[in-house]
């Protein structure tokens, strides 16, 4: 049963290994959008933080802190693995390190439009991964409402794909309409608005 839990983390820290590297190939190699600094402006992962530009020199402090994170977890994998007792509880001490993995999306401050795909934070999701797509307009019910003035007015853009979904804020409605057309191009699905809600 332990091997069994083990084999678990093993592959859940392969899996966020191969989603770091596949960023990190993608990164600034064919970026379709955000290229000008006005289209840098009109897109957020979080509403008070501007992105920086999809390129390796932009995003080094990022990469480095989650290249560290993932060094520092992989280390204590295995040695908690080859240092184990009969009687221990290793596979609880192993659930405690994934944690940080769960909730580090935002490390890096990246949302960007590639050919193949979208590079969001730690993650890159194809196109033929890409299941709905749809833009939420902040109003005063919506988490993000309240954050900035400029934000108030804008949309919060979800992607869901087959496991994960990510998510950025669209400042207008000239970059709502720009990844719109983008993504139902590339994604060859219908791209939602949804509702405001009452």
């Amino acid at each position: 049963m332990v091997l069994f839990l083990e084999l678990i983390f093993f592959l859940a820290i392969g899996y966020y290994i191969y989603q770091f590297v596949q960023v990190l190939f993608r990164l600034g190699h064919h970026v379709v959008l955000p290229i000008s600094e006005k289209e840098l402006l009109g897109i957020r992962k979080h509403p008070d933080k501007l992105i920086y530009h999809p390129i390796f020199s932009r995003q080094k402090r990022g990469i480095i802190f989650y290249s560290c994170l993932l060094l520092f977890i992989v280390t204590m994998f295995f040695l908690l693995f080859f240092f184990r007792e009969e009687d221990s509880i290793n596979w609880l001490l192993n659930v405690m390190f994934l944690l940080p993995l769960t909730y580090s999306d935002d490390i890096l401050n990246l949302f960007a439009i590639v050919d193949d795909g979208i590079l969001s934070g730690n993650r890159f999701i194809s196109w033929n991964k890409i299941k709905d797509v749809q833009f939420i307009p902040i109003d005063m019910n919506h988490r993000f409402y309240g954050f900035n003035k400029e934000v108030n007015n804008g949309y919060e853009l979800k992607v869901k794909g087959r496991f994960r979904s990510t998510s950025c804020v669209v400042m207008s409605d000239e970059m709502k309409d720009k990844l719109t057309e983008i993504i139902s191009e590339k994604a060859n699905i219908q791209v939602n608005e949804a509702m405001k809600e009452v």
